[in-house]
């Protein structure tokens, strides 16, 4: 993936959203591996435009990029603090130039570090142990919209460079999260890591869409299909099936397909694909064509808008 969005897309810094997405949307057109199988390059390069516009879709996410806070993966980046950012905060009251209080304060301050230290003679309480969980993580995992559908595994790089397994079940939606326990911070003393909350962003797919367990698709038939029926390749999750397109179909009819959607969550069953229909006129009208729809329309004229209202 590139470390840089812009140059995935082929946007400048200052695109605006509605030139990112044109530009993620040409690449997919374009590279797609549903469109280009075996293409090794276009795959990679889909791959790229994909995760790229998932990081900058967002106007927040976009921003931290640009601020630097997060790479091109959407993690976190780690930041440096030196000494001088805590001794010089507002809040802390020994930074320098700072008025220490009186005497007694700090001989307060001071008796009671001893007391937790267990020095300062005989009787005194054993060392003060502290314990507290670590700070839980959090970051953004881009996976394709197959891979949602039938669940994967995907490798995430922690800021320690250690690299964890991720699991995605099948049919997550998009902006779950993850839970990976104990690949947090380190807890203190005898406290427990935190955990990594990895959040799923599902990249749009060119062809398919989801709408709960379904899957929906809008398919092209031809001038004589919709006026004569017949059967029509569909593609779906699965692959390619035929279809039955009854005689005389409008745009928008819908065809269902049992069982070809997303599987449910802790079940068996699956979904539906809900196929729309669209008439596709052709690209030229022949005379032959022409011809024929004049005689036709003679004999055989009918008011496709009756009963609209005025």
């Amino acid at each position: 993936m590139s470390d840089d969005p812009y140059s995935a897309l082929g946007v400048s810094k200052d695109a605006s959203d509605g030139e990112i997405k044109k530009a993620y949307r040409r690449i997919a057109k374009e590279c797609h591996p549903d469109l280009k199988p075996g293409d090794a390059e276009a795959e990679e390069r889909f791959k790229s435009a994909a995760a790229a516009y998932d990081l900058l879709k967002d106007a927040e996410t976009r921003a931290r990029f640009d601020r630097g806070e997060i790479d091109a993966s959407g993690q976190e980046k780690p930041q440096q603090h030196y000494y001088r950012d805590y001794a010089e905060a507002a809040g802390n009251p020994y930074r320098s130039g700072s008025n220490f209080g009186d005497q007694s304060d700090m001989s307060d301050i001071f008796s009671e570090f001893m007391r937790g230290r267990g020095q300062g003679g005989f009787g005194q309480r054993e060392p003060y142990e502290f314990h507290a969980p670590g700070r839980n993580r959090q970051y953004t995992l881009q996976i394709s919209f197959l891979d949602a559908v039938y669940g994967a595994s995907q490798k995430l790089t922690l800021p320690d460079g250690d690299r964890v397994e991720v699991k995605i079940p099948a049919g997550i939606t998009d902006g779950q999260t993850i839970r990976l326990r104990g690949k947090g911070d380190p807890g203190m003393g005898e406290g427990a890591p935190g955990d990594a909350l990895v959040s799923v962003s599902v990249a749009p797919h060119p062809l398919f869409q989801r709408e709960g367990d379904d899957i929906r698709i809008s398919l092209p038939i031809s001038l004589d299909e919709a006026i004569l029926g017949g059967k029509v390749p569909a593609p779906t999750i699965d692959g390619k099936v035929n279809v039955s397109v009854p005689p005389g179909t409008s745009s928008g009819r819908t065809l269902r397909l049992r069982g070809k959607g997303v599987r449910k969550r802790g079940s068996s069953d699956r979904g539906d694909q809900l196929i729309e229909l669209t008439v596709v006129m052709p690209k030229e009208i022949d005379k032959d064509l022409k011809q024929f729809m004049e005689t036709w329309r003679d004999a055989h004229s009918y008011d496709p808008r009756a009963g609209m209202p005025s």
